[in-house]
């Protein structure tokens, strides 16, 4: 497995559109504590960002020894907005030509309806023929909140390289199991794995409404606090299933651990549970 760092980290969890650090000074933590990627956000580069200026961004990173694990090309999609997260499936060349860019093969999109089983075909099928796949997460309110139905929803679209983003964190906001059942479950079309951490009880600071089991409160915790997300088990499994892609932090830290000791103590963490490359 290779570790993975989401330039999430430095955003707010409710405001996805400004980063808390500029790309230069996250890509020399995470080159100094051992990241073999950045996850890369809107919120750094984007499709609404020249590409002249994408590829020196990159060359920077790259300077560094990082590669780039996977693309999230707009703002609409990891805000999960049901009119506009779906977009970039109509017209995905724009978000291939950033992930060629960055030298990544990997973009995450959103699915919110059976409208959009089509257009994911169609947009697969672009991305094929360039060698890059697409990726939906587990997540409230998509129609991937439930493994069961996230499975159906990837044999309808029936692309080799369509497939799945493991986050146990919203499946556990959607009332699911997020054990290795699931994660064998997924196997074939695992393409990314999330991880971030929360602690479920009533009264917690945030709340986030799930169609599968409507609102839940719950406190975000650092990944290396118990209580929350039983991280170790996840590890002892994808390792059994020879999963030998990313595994991202990909938790917002902000108001919850500054950047320096996120990503420090966070890969120190897995570390101790996983191995990674």
């Amino acid at each position: 497995m290779k570790l993975s760092l989401s330039v999430r980290v430095v955003e707010q969890f409710h405001s996805k559109r400004e980063a808390g650090m500029p790309l230069a000074g996250l890509a020399e933590l995470a080159s100094e504590h051992g990241y073999r990627a950045l996850c890369m956000r809107a919120s750094q580069l984007g499709t609404h960002t020249d590409l002249d200026t994408v590829r020196v961004a990159w060359e920077a990173v790259r300077r560094l020894g990082l590669e780039v694990s996977m693309v999230t090309g707009d703002f609409p999609i990891p805000e999960n907005s049901d009119d506009e997260g779906p977009r970039a499936l109509r017209n995905i060349t724009p978000y291939l030509d950033l992930a060629a860019a960055l030298d990544s093969d990997l973009l995450r999109v959103c699915m919110k309806t059976e409208e959009d089983i089509a257009p994911a075909r169609r947009a697969a099928d672009e991305a094929g023929e360039r060698g890059m796949r697409l990726a939906h997460q587990c997540h409230t309110r998509s129609l991937f909140e439930r493994a069961a139905e996230s499975l159906a929803v990837i044999k309808r679209i029936g692309r080799d390289n369509f497939g799945i983003i493991y986050e146990p964190a919203n499946l556990e906001l959607c009332h699911e199991s997020y054990g290795a059942e699931v994660i064998r479950a997924f196997a074939p079309h695992l393409f990314n794995v999330y991880l971030q951490n929360h602690r479920i009880q009533p009264g917690g600071e945030t709340e986030l409404v799930s169609w599968a089991g409507g609102p839940i409160r719950f406190d975000q915790i650092p990944m290396w606090e118990g209580g929350g997300i039983d991280f170790a088990p996840i590890m002892e499994t994808l390792a059994k299933i020879g999963y030998e892609g990313y595994v991202t932090v990909h938790q917002a830290f902000a108001g919850v651990a500054g950047a320096q000791e996120a990503v420090s103590k966070s890969a120190e963490y897995l570390r101790s549970i996983g191995t990674f490359e």
